[in-house]
């Protein structure tokens, strides 16, 4: 019995086999006479393959035949570079694989130069924050000033992104050597020379105020970087037990990042209920509740928001004033309604790229109309604040932060 079974095993494994051989030969076979197939079976087979058989026919004739030696490598990156930008969407780059590295290094917490975090603009880079401790923090740099030269080399251009890909690439160097920069203030302009640093991007910082004898928390977050979470909740606990009676967040000039670290920011002060919900053609539709464990609802709240609090920041923005949890302070945020993936290619390169539309828990998409073809992903509405506060650059004197002070204080009394 034991003998029959293991051969009408080896006959089943034989059999699929060979099944498994033909089916692969009649493949290969009618993969390349696709004529001899059926219009429907044709098209199966052929639609996905023509076009990488252009595509390399293309480059082949190039490299083969074009007048001149080509770089086969350069012409596919600016291919996909193209490709990437005919969808019109500004959240969707290729990053060829220097570029990717240059993004990398970017990105992380560990950096060797001056302090900053900056955005491009058409005269350099405009600083969105300076971290303490630094050496911009040493040379009196703040928040709004434009660096539009490093040495004798201008930073201005018609391309912000590339103006701040510049700068930083000229700002960043190894720590202990020195950088001259210019930098715009109000109309005036000044140059300082600082001695480049080995800096760790705080992601929060908390410090206790006082207004009209009343203590508050300050509690400030720079990006939803891996544990943004985790930090806020100890800036939080740390304020309360140093005696506060309500707390601010300050989301000002905040990018983004982890969707999922915006779920666990929200959940500290919201103990229940949805916190965002997402949606994409090729990723399943996710609802994110609150996680639990939140803060004493009593706890006056206000969060404050300008016109680059974006993407992940929106999404605390947006669950903290449709669940009732907090007062917005400041101006419209940047309106961003879509979220990202980044995926790395074989190159080593990566494709940054929508993958879906993220909505509040009232069902408001803060990009609408939202993503549809490529063509409308732009700026949306933002989030409109409860108490609007223009903000004052160069202003030695924080008018939303004062604003947002008076708010948390007068819902104590």
């Amino acid at each position: 019995m034991q003998s029959r079974g293991r051969s009408s095993r080896a006959f089943t494994y034989a059999l699929g086999t060979a099944s498994l051989i033909l089916a692969l030969l009649v493949g290969l076979w009618f993969g390349g006479h696709p004529s001899w197939l059926p219009s429907p079976l044709r098209d199966a087979f052929t639609s996905e393959s023509s076009n990488d058989k252009l595509v390399n026919q293309v480059l082949g004739l190039l490299s083969k035949e074009y007048y001149r030696k080509v770089d086969t490598s350069a012409l596919v990156n600016r291919g996909l570079t193209q490709i990437v930008a005919s969808l019109h969407d500004p959240y969707s780059h290729y990053y060829d694989p220097s570029q990717y590295g240059s993004f990398q290094q970017l990105t992380d917490p560990h950096l060797s130069g001056i302090g900053v975090d900056v955005i491009g603009t058409r005269r350099g880079v405009r600083i969105l924050q300076v971290y303490g401790g630094t050496p911009a923090a040493g040379a009196g740099l703040t928040h709004g000033e434009q660096i539009v030269a490093v040495g004798s080399q201008s930073l201005a251009g018609p391309s912000p992104t590339a103006n701040g890909k510049k700068a930083t690439k000229l700002i960043k160097g190894t720590a202990g050597t020195t950088v001259t920069i210019k930098v715009l203030r109000g109309s005036h302009t000044f140059v300082k020379t600082l001695t480049r640093a080995n800096v760790i991007v705080p992601v929060a910082a908390s410090r206790l105020l006082t207004y009209h004898g009343t203590k508050i928390g300050y509690v400030e977050l720079s990006q939803f970087a891996q544990g943004a979470g985790a930090e806020v909740r100890a800036q939080v606990q740390k304020m309360l037990h140093a005696g506060a009676k309500a707390l601010i967040l300050d989301l000002r000039d905040n990018g983004g990042g982890l969707v999922e670290e915006a779920v666990n920011t929200a959940s500290i002060f919201i103990p229940s209920g949805t916190i965002v919900s997402t949606r994409g053609r090729a990723v399943a539709p996710q609802v994110y509740m609150a996680t639990g464990d939140a803060i004493s609802t009593s706890i006056p709240l206000a969060v404050l928001v300008n016109r680059d609090t974006a993407s992940a920041a929106e999404i605390v923005t947006g669950a903290l004033k449709d669940h009732g949890r907090a007062t917005v302070v400041g101006t419209r945020t940047y309106g961003k309604g879509v979220f990202q993936e980044i995926m790395q290619l074989r190159n080593g390169g990566a494709l940054d790229f929508t993958v879906g539309e993220y909505f509040t828990p009232n069902g408001t998409n803060l990009g609408a109309p939202g993503v549809r073809d490529g063509r409308n992903v732009a700026r949306g509405p933002g989030i409109k604040p409860q108490v609007y506060v223009a903000e004052k650059p160069g202003s030695h004197v924080d008018t939303q932060l004062q604003a947002a002070e008076k708010t948390v204080a007068a819902k104590l009394r």
